[in-house]
This record gives structure tokens, sequence and C-alpha cells, in this order.
């Protein structure tokens, strides 16, 4: 199963999941080991085809660092923390993180979009 490691020391994905906000940001990073990219893609491929029906889902993009790096990002839009919360405890979804190679490193963390002045913000 997939090693979690906490993107914020001080407040668990658990803590923020019960957070009454929306839309979020999940901002998930992995650190994959280069001869498992290829079972890893297949792996999120399928996750993430399991997330889109699901109620609250907007988008995903997956994105890999350059330059022979290990480390991809997700980036996945919902409506909310409670809709991400109901699609990360379906039963599907918890078997399908444990297909993720044992190798692989994922720090999860929810964010929601701020205002900076002079920021151009959608």
């Amino acid at each position: 199963m997939v090693k979690i490691v906490e993107m914020d020391e001080s407040l668990t994905l658990k803590a923020q999941l019960e957070e009454d906000v929306g839309p979020v940001i999940l901002l998930n990073k992995f650190t994959v080991k280069p001869e498992d990219t290829d079972e890893f893609l297949k792996v999120f491929s399928l996750t993430t085809e399991m997330f889109k029906p699901q109620p609250g889902f907007i988008s995903a993009q997956l994105h890999h660092g350059i330059g022979g790096s290990n480390t991809f990002f997700n980036y996945v839009v919902w409506e909310s923390a409670k809709h991400f919360k109901q699609a990360f405890n379906r039963p599907e979804f918890r078997s399908s993180m444990a297909e993720v190679l044992p190798n692989t490193v994922m720090s999860p963390h929810l964010f929601e979009k701020v205002a900076v002045s002079g920021i151009c913000v959608e």
C-alpha cells in the first residue's frame, strides 16, 4: 500500500476532511521509483476514472517533474471538502489505493483559493 506522509505536519488530511468549506483543491504529491512509473500511471488512471462520476468532482490533472524527476503532482478540484471526503471513503477507492506500489509515497493536502492583491485569480 502507498505510504502517506502529511504535507503539513501540523494538520492531518483526516482533520481537513472535517472542514465545511468549498470549493477545494486537492494537491497530492507522489514520489515514485523510476521502475514503478508505468504501474503508477496505470493505477492512477484507474483511480481517477473512479472519481470522475462522483458527486462534487470537477476536474483532475497530473503533472510530472521534468529532468528525470520521480515526483508527480495531482491537482483535483472538488465542489467541497465534504464531496471529496465521500469519494475518498468509498471502498472502491480504498481498494484501488491498496494496489499502488509499496514504494510510492503520497502527500495529500486540501487547499482553498485565496485572492492576493495584484495577482489575477479566476
